[in-house]
C-alpha cells in the first residue's frame, strides 16, 4: 500500500530525468515536459520518464488529479534526432524503446488518476501521445497537433491507431496519420481530438479548474468511471500493438534514415519509389 511519502518521492529533483514534477495543495500533481533548448523534445532519458511516471502516479496516495503540460513555448517537438538515430541503428536501443513506447500508452490507460492535459504551441510523438490520452485534453487555439511518423519514413504508431479514430473517425484519423498534415487547436476541437479549445491565455487556468473539479470529486466514482470508458482503448490493444510493431519495424529499413537526413537538412524527403509489400 503506498504511502503519503510517494508524493515525496514522485516530486524528488532528478527522480524523472525531462520533467518538473511538483505536487500542489488539493491533492493536484503538476507534471511538466521540460527542454527549452530544443522545444520540450524527448531524449531517452525522458522518455524512460514519460513511460514509468504514470505507474508510480497511479500507486501513490495524496494524488488526486494530475495536470501535464509544456513549458515554455510548446507542448512538444516529439523524440529527439540523437534517440531516433540511436533507434535506427541499434537493435537493442530500438528494443528498449519500443516497450518504452507501449507502456507509455498501457500506463498512462491504466493509470486511475484522472489526468488533464494542457495543449499549447507544437505537440508531436510522445508528448501527443500523453496529451490525447489524457481524460480531460485541453488545447490552445495556437496549438499545432502533429502525428509525424509517415513524414519520418515509418508507420504511425505509439498512440494514434488505438484513439484516434475513436476521437474523430476513421477517415479523419487516416486523413491526418497518413499525409501527416497538422491539426490546429481549434480544428482538433471541431472534429472531436480534444475535448476543449480556448484563447492561449486562458489554457492553464481553465486546465487548472478542471483539475481541481476532478480531485474534489468522489475518488472511487471519478476513477471507476474512468477505468470503465477506457475498455474502448483496451479492446484497440491488438490494433496498437500492431501499430506500434510495425512503426518500429520501420525503424529497420531505408526510408528512416532518408526521413532523418531530410529533418536535419529542412529539406523534403526522397523516400524509396516502391516497398516489397
Amino acid at each position: 500500500m503506498a504511502d503519503l511519502s510517494d508524493t515525496a518521492k514522485l516530486t524528488a529533483p532528478g527522480a524523472y530525468p525531462g520533467l518538473n514534477v511538483t505536487f500542489h495543495a488539493g491533492g493536484i500533481l503538476e507534471v511538466v515536459i521540460s527542454n527549452q533548448k530544443t522545444l520540450n523534445s524527448v531524449n531517452d532519458k525522458g522518455h524512460q520518464s514519460l513511460a514509468g511516471i504514470w505507474r508510480d502516479i497511479d500507486a501513490a496516495a495524496g494524488v488526486r488529479a494530475v495536470l501535464i503540460r509544456g513549458e515554455g513555448r510548446g507542448f512538444s517537438s516529439g523524440g529527439d534526432f540523437e534517440l531516433i538515430e540511436e533507434m535506427a541503428s541499434d537493435f537493442t536501443a530500438l528494443a528498449r524503446v519500443w516497450r518504452e513506447a507501449r507502456d507509455l500508452v498501457y500506463n498512462v490507460i491504466n493509470c486511475g488518476k484522472p489526468i488533464v492535459s494542457a495543449i499549447h504551441g507544437p505537440c508531436v510523438g510522445a508528448g501527443l501521445a500523453v496529451a490525447l490520452l489524457a481524460d480531460v485534453s485541453i488545447a490552445a487555439k495556437n496549438a499545432r497537433i502533429l502525428d509525424g511518423h509517415v513524414g519520418l519514413g515509418v508507420a504511425a504508431g505509439d498512440h494514434a491507431a488505438i484513439i484516434w479514430p475513436l476521437l474523430c473517425g476513421l477517415n479523419k484519423a487516416k486523413y491526418h496519420l497518413m499525409t501527416g498534415e497538422s491539426v490546429s487547436g481549434e480544428e482538433a476541437e471541431r472534429i472531436g481530438l480534444v475535448s476543449l479549445c480556448v484563447e492561449e491565455d486562458e489554457l492553464l487556468d481553465r486546465a487548472w479548474a478542471v483539475a481541481r473539479k476532478l480531485a474534489n470529486g468522489s475518488p472511487s466514482a471519478v476513477r471507476w468511471t474512468k477505468y470503465a470508458l477506457n475498455n474502448w482503448l483496451r479492446m484497440m490493444g491488438p490494433t496498437f500493438d500492431t501499430s506500434l510493431a510495425l512503426e518500429f519495424l520501420g525503424f529497420t529499413g531505408p526510408d528512416i534514415h532518408e526521413g532523418l537526413a531530410a529533418r536535419r537538412e529542412k529539406r523534403e524527403p526522397k523516400f524509396m519509389e516502391d516497398a516489397p509489400i
